[in-house]
């Protein structure tokens, strides 16, 4: 999963995004003033874009002819997909590997980079995750940042309770119940916000179902009742290990509880790291995969595509956008990226050496990862929602139930 919104924006605000977007994009030019060719640069991280302002800066300067602006609006990707509606599609894309990414690459909105030689430096396993997430035999984007999802603890708390790293779903379980034994709380849960309950079924579900089993959905061979039950099991496990009033907090309430040392271990991804050394700069904290079974050969590392970058098909400056995607993908650019923003990079030859994420290195020397299950789930479900009213109601069989009738539900739409 993707980091999510935090906030639901004012309709209003959104409408105005759209239309001030679409009075950029109506320009009577075609982005070339003066000997300058412009570029439009449209990415859906927030957070993001002061290290990108950075980036283009940069970027900018050392390319004269060429002036490359970023837009970053409240609700990008629904932004994203009016403009494409409006035929005014920014020329270089910023997008994690969505629903969204995957249906307009479908749709034939941007550039084949199949065999261009920007995709040389890129490990491997984040370009067959971008393939098998749109089933289409061509790459249509290149990965550049990516992120994962884990157990973030408390070191000191798992050293005060002499605590170890669990490799094992028991193992895990013993760590939570030794935990709530001593007093703790074991998991700091934000159920009010519906995204987060993502973070353990992404979690759970490539050890215990697998990823093959989209595309078997798909196809009609399998169900969500016939697979998920050891899933649905887990999840409601995890939340009894949960604080009390964990359905009136949310993200933000979770990055300063956790950081106060309110619980010993918070499931989220290491996107949160920065907002907890923020409130709290001398936590020393660690993240482990997540341990979804006890196999650890199958306890992947669930890692997915942050940002990739793409061009879009009817840009008319392909070229300077393709040097300003050259130029994001040099090493020590990427470097700067992952160090500010705590990503992972998917340019070979660059690693992450932030010691709160040590523990995940050899996941990632070993490709022992799994994408987001949710990438794989079509958006109009609204997954995250149907989880957030399964912790509530704590009925398995209604859950499953849902989950198949959902789904059924947004193919027999396509």
């Amino acid at each position: 999963m993707m980091k999510m919104k935090k906030v639901i924006l004012p309709l209003v605000a959104s409408v105005l995004a759209v239309s001030m977007l679409s009075a950029c994009g109506s320009k009577s030019d075609d982005g070339a003033s003066g000997g300058t060719v412009k570029i439009e640069f449209f990415q859906n991280k927030t957070e993001a874009k002061a290290t990108f302002d950075k980036l283009i800066a940069k970027f900018n300067s050392a390319n004269p002819t060429i002036k490359v602006t970023q837009v970053n609006p409240p609700d990008a990707e629904t932004v994203l997909k009016t403009r494409v509606a409006k035929k005014q599609v920014p020329d270089v894309i910023g997008l994690g590997a969505t629903d969204t990414y995957s249906t307009l690459a479908k749709s034939g909105q941007f550039e084949d980079f199949t065999s261009d030689p920007l995709t040389k430096n890129i490990q491997p396993a984040y370009l067959e995750m971008l393939k098998a997430q749109t089933g289409l035999s061509t790459l249509n984007g290149i990965p550049f940042s990516t992120n994962a999802n884990g157990v973030i603890y408390n070191k000191a708390l798992f050293k005060e309770l002499g605590l170890q790293v669990p490799k094992t779903w028991d193992e895990f379980m013993t760590v939570a119940q030794k935990a709530k034994d001593a007093g703790k709380t074991p998991f700091y849960l934000t159920l009010k916000d519906s995204w987060t309950t993502l973070i353990p079924f992404n979690g759970l579900e490539p050890g215990v179902v697998g990823l093959d089993f989209f595309k078997q959905r798909r196809e009609g061979t399998v169900t969500f009742k016939d697979k998920f039950r050891e899933v649905a099991d887990k999840q409601l496990q995890l939340i009894s290990f949960g604080q009390k009033d964990m359905y009136g907090k949310g993200y933000n309430d979770g990055n300063v509880a956790f950081a106060k040392g309110e619980s010993v271990m918070y499931l989220q991804g290491v996107w949160a790291i920065p907002e907890i050394q923020k409130a709290n700069p001398g936590i020393v904290l660690g993240v482990f995969p997540f341990p979804a079974t006890n196999d650890p050969a199958k306890n992947k590392l669930v890692s997915g595509v942050d940002t990739l970058l793409t061009v879009s098909k009817s840009s008319k400056h392909k070229e300077e956008a393709k040097k300003f995607i050259d130029f994001l993908l040099q090493q020590d650019n990427v470097k700067q990226y992952i160090t500010e923003q705590k990503a992972f990079p998917a340019v070979q030859g660059v690693t992450q050496d932030d010691p709160s994420v040590a523990d995940l290195k050899p996941s990632f020397e070993q490709g022992n990862l799994a994408d987001f299950a949710d990438h794989y789930i079509p958006g109009a479900m609204k997954v995250d929602t149907i989880i957030q009213g399964f912790l509530q109601k704590k009925d398995v069989d209604a859950y499953l139930n849902s989950l198949d009738t959902e789904w059924d539900k947004v193919a027999n739409r396509k």
